[in-house]
C-alpha cells in the first residue's frame, strides 16, 4: 500500500461509525486479536480497546505489547488458564460496578482452545451483557484456504498427548463426517501425522496450515498415507503452530449407519476387529459381518 492509499483510507467516512456506535457499561467486550499479522485487528476491536476500563488477558506482557503497537495503554487483568475461575469473580465485581472490561487472549478468539469461556460463564450467570467482537481464529482461517468442500465441520482442538488417550479419541471421530478440525504444536506435529494415518484411512485428505498470517505461513494438502513424509522433509515444518484439517468420513446411508460406525471406532480402540465387529453387532442389531468388514476398513487392513 502507498502512503497515498493510506491517506485516502484513513479519510473515509465509515472509519469514523465505530464512535457513533452504542457501548453499555456494565458490559464484557469480547475481543479477538490477530493470530500473527497485527494488521489484521478489526477497527470496531481497536476502539473498544481504547474505550474500556480495563482489558482482561492471558498474557500481561503480550497483550502489553500488542496494545504498545496501537498506542493504547489502558490498566491490564492476568486471567489465564490457571487463575480464570478467581479472575472471573473480580471481573464481575468491576462490571456490577458499571465498568467496561475487555476480555482478549494471546492470539485468536477467547474461549475457543484459550482462556476465556469460564470468565463468559460467569458474567452471564451474574446477569450481565456481552457482546463478541468477531475477528481472527485459526480454524476458520484455515478451513477458508483448505478447499475440503463440507457444509459442516468438528472442531477438536489439542489432541491428548498421551499415545492411548489420544488413539481413543481418534477413533471415536472415525464416522464423523464433518471436517474434523485439530491444533497441535509443532514439536508434535509428526506424532499427530502419524496417529491419524493409524486411526484413518491413508487416502483422506488432510491439510496442515502453519504459522497463519505470519512471514512463513505454509499451507500444505495431501493424502493423509503422505502426511508423516511430507513434514519429515524439511526440519523448518517442525516449527510453527499448527491447524490440521482432516476430510471427513463418507456419508452413511442413514443413521443408523452413522451410529454403528461411530460405536465401532470406540470398540476399535480397546478390542481386536473380531471382537469389535461381534459387539457392535450385540449393541446395534447390525449384521456381524458387514461390521466386520467395514471394521478391516477402518483399521487399513
Amino acid at each position: 500500500m502507498t502512503v497515498q492509499d493510506s491517506s485516502a483510507l484513513a479519510a473515509l467516512p465509515v472509519l469514523g461509525e465505530t464512535a457513533l456506535q452504542t457501548y453499555p457499561t456494565a458490559t464484557l467486550y469480547v475481543v479477538a486479536t490477530p493470530i500473527g499479522n497485527v494488521t489484521d485487528i478489526t477497527l470496531r476491536s481497536l476502539h473498544v480497546l481504547t474505550l474500556v476500563d480495563a482489558i482482561a488477558c492471558e498474557d500481561t506482557r503480550n497483550t502489553a505489547h500488542l496494545l504498545q503497537r496501537f498506542g493504547i495503554h489502558k490498566p491490564l487483568v492476568a486471567a489465564h488458564m490457571h487463575n480464570e475461575r478467581e479472575a472471573a469473580e473480580v471481573l464481575v465485581r468491576r462490571l456490577q460496578a458499571g465498568e467496561r472490561i475487555a476480555l482478549v487472549s494471546d492470539a485468536g478468539t477467547p474461549g475457543v482452545s484459550d482462556p476465556g469461556a469460564k470468565i463468559v460463564d460467569a458474567v452471564i450467570a451474574a446477569g450481565l451483557r456481552v457482546v463478541p467482537l468477531p475477528g481472527a481464529s485459526a480454524a476458520i482461517t484455515a478451513l477458508s484456504a483448505s478447499g475440503l468442500v463440507n457444509d459442516q465441520f468438528h472442531f477438536v482442538g489439542f489432541l491428548p498427548s498421551k499415545g492411548k488417550q489420544r488413539e481413543t479419541v481418534l477413533h471415536g471421530l472415525r464416522g464423523v463426517t464433518a471436517t474434523l478440525v485439530f491444533y497441535e504444536a509443532p514439536h508434535r506435529i509428526v506424532d499427530c501425522a502419524q496417529a491419524l494415518a493409524e486411526a484413518f484411512e491413508p487416502t483422506r485428505q488432510v491439510v496442515f496450515a502453519r504459522e497463519l498470517t505470519k512471514l512463513f505461513e505454509e499451507i500444505h494438502r495431501c493424502p493423509l498415507a503422505e502426511a508423516a513424509a511430507w513434514l519429515q522433509a524439511d526440519s523448518h515444518r517442525e516449527k510453527g503452530e499448527y491447524v490440521v484439517l482432516l476430510e471427513g468420513a463418507p456419508a452413511a446411508t442413514d443413521a443408523g449407519d452413522a451410529e454403528a460406525e461411530r460405536i465401532l471406532g470406540i470398540l476399535l480402540a480397546e478390542c481386536s476387529v473380531k471382537q469389535a465387529a461381534s459387539l457392535a453387532a450385540q449393541i446395534t442389531g447390525r449384521k456381524k459381518n458387514a461390521l466386520y468388514e467395514r471394521a478391516l476398513a477402518l483399521k487399513g487392513e
